[in-house]
């Protein structure tokens, strides 16, 4: 097992590339780093790969800090870029191979990107306009033969740990999505801590199902590379897909979230596939009470890791296993190199049972919104007077309370975040989506409790046009927005209910919705 972290990160921690040289500096380089379709990368390998890739990039893009994308499956190119553009002094902004191509320009436009990199499938979707001025457009295959042709190994490099890294776009509660700034440190760290509290080691295999274009998803590749184990990527359509993956790898350590989770207690799990499983970890949403015990009773072997993040600090908390059947709806306590405060109305540091807002402090804190000095200010603000780190502090908007034994418990958002599947969709982006079609004269989405998804979008509009226009409505939906983001329900409305300022009554139709379907 890793051994204690200290608090504060002394040494600083060197840049994010220097992760792909840890296990064969530690004499482990002939151990398994990643498994893909046709072959497996030892540690050696991968430095090597790391190498090649990172002196291509720096052929192909001089410039210093330029944006580098990447819009791919689970594979070679997007397992390894994160740390090659690290390596080239360039930044990866890897998009979720989920979106369509309006949210794809929009990403590659905000963050200037200078080159993309993906399938050549979803290059072809793109249509002329969508590549920004000055942004090559190159297939992953094309990409990987060029730089093995190419040769050129770059070798590790000497960033500053606190220059940026990488731009991870996450939807907000208005407006398009924001790309997070995560320097070399932030990820560095996020990988050092969640290697050291879930005890990973060398001889563990994370299976990879989460996307890479998440902080949840890409720390599953640099946590485990840190401890030196190996990575198996995998892109699913079916739940026992993943058990079948499990037992062929001999899967350790699998990461989901709670919809994802609900769907893997529904199948059955041969001995050979939940055997080998030493931990499961769930962020993006509670696990229910019944969803831990059904987890308990399927994997009673494995450790089961309930944790809380937001992209804008990475991860703040992890509930130690052992507390999970006393502890069930807990969110635990800080990871290390976080300081997790809660703080009252009157901004103060709440009391035991006392709701409040949840403020991380220290170095896993991210360094803003690209670009967007306005939305960075409401979110990044001074750390409260009480902290023990001080400097800029994620102000989460979640309410929690902190028992007498320090253990945290979810209350509730203050903003309209709507979080279906593990993921963050903005009612704007969706309303949006709606409005342009033409067929909707005015248009509200909110998020209402759902069994298997945490939240299901619903969409509430006023329309244009007669029954026709409204049958076409989600057909234009299902063209312009990707899955994760589509209406369950459409609701077609003759008005809107008005609040006394005279705006569509959000509060008034969330009522209404979660009364009509929690009968």
């Amino acid at each position: 097992m890793l051994p204690f972290m200290p608090h504060l990160p002394d040494p600083l921690p060197r840049p994010l590339d220097h992760l792909a040289e840890l296990a064969g500096m530690s004499g482990h380089g002939d151990g398994p780093a990643l498994v893909l379709r046709d072959a497996t990368l030892n540690h050696n390998q991968l430095r090597q790969r790391v190498a090649l890739l990172a002196g291509w990039l720096a052929q192909m893009v001089p410039q210093g800090g330029a944006r580098v994308a990447s819009w791919a499956a689970k594979g070679e190119l997007t397992c390894l870029l994160p740390l090659a553009a690290a390596r080239a002094g360039l930044v990866h902004v890897p998009v979720n191979p989920m979106l369509k191509r309006a949210q794809v320009a929009h990403i590659l436009a905000d963050s200037g990107a200078r080159l993309l990199i993906g399938t050549g499938s979803r290059l072809a979707s793109l249509e002329p306009g969508d590549l920004p001025a000055g942004c090559a457009g190159l297939g992953e295959t094309e990409a990987l033969a060029a730089a093995a042709a190419a040769g050129r190994e770059l070798g590790p490099s000497a960033a500053d740990p606190a220059e940026l890294a990488a731009i991870l776009y996450t939807s907000g509660s208005t407006g398009r999505p924001k790309g997070v700034m995560l320097s070399h440190a932030n990820m560095w760290l996020g990988a050092v801590a969640v290697a050291h509290y879930l005890g990973l080691e060398r001889d563990d295999v994370t299976l990879a199902v989460l996307p890479l274009s998440f902080d949840y998803g890409q720390n599953q590749l640099l946590s485990t590379w840190f401890a030196g184990g190996c990575v198996v990527p995998l892109d699913f359509l079916f739940p026992k897909d993943v058990a079948k993956a499990c037992a062929k790898h001999g899967v350790t350590t699998l990461a989901a979230v709670p919809p994802l989770w609900v769907q893997l207690t529904e199948i059955e799990w041969p001995a050979e596939a939940s055997a080998p499983l030493r931990r499961l970890t769930n962020s993006g949403g509670a696990l229910t009470v019944d969803l831990v015990h059904s987890l308990r009773g399927i994997f009673p072997q494995a450790r089961l890791f309930p944790m809380y993040g937001l992209t804008e600090a990475f991860r703040s908390t992890f509930l130690d296993p052992a507390l999970v059947d006393s502890h069930p709806t807990s969110m635990g306590k800080a990871i290390p190199f976080a300081e997790i405060l809660v703080i009252n109305d009157a901004a103060e540091v709440a009391a035991d049972g006392e709701e409040g807002e949840l403020v991380h402090c220290g170095p896993l804190v991210a360094q803003g919104y690209w670009q967007d000095p306005e939305r960075t200010a409401e979110r990044f603000r001074p750390a409260p007077a009480q902290s023990a780190y001080g400097g800029t502090a994620v102000w989460s908007g979640d309410r929690v309370r902190r028992d007498a034994d320090g253990l945290l418990y979810f209350a509730g958002r203050r903003d309209a975040m709507i979080k279906s599947a593990g993921n963050r969709i903005s009612p704007q982006e969706v309303e949006e989506a709606a409005l342009a079609t033409g067929l909707a004269a005015e248009a509200v989405a909110l998020g209402v409790a759902d069994a298997r998804l945490g939240q299901a979008v619903h969409l509430v509009v006023r329309g244009v046009g007669d029954e026709a226009a409204r049958a076409d409505l989600p057909k234009r939906l299902q063209r312009d927005l990707p899955n994760f983001m589509q209406p369950k329900m459409i609701h077609w409305r003759a008005a809107m209910p008005i609040n006394p300022n005279g705006k569509i009554d959000r509060t008034a139709l969330q009522i209404e919705l979660d009364k009509e379907f929690d009968a």
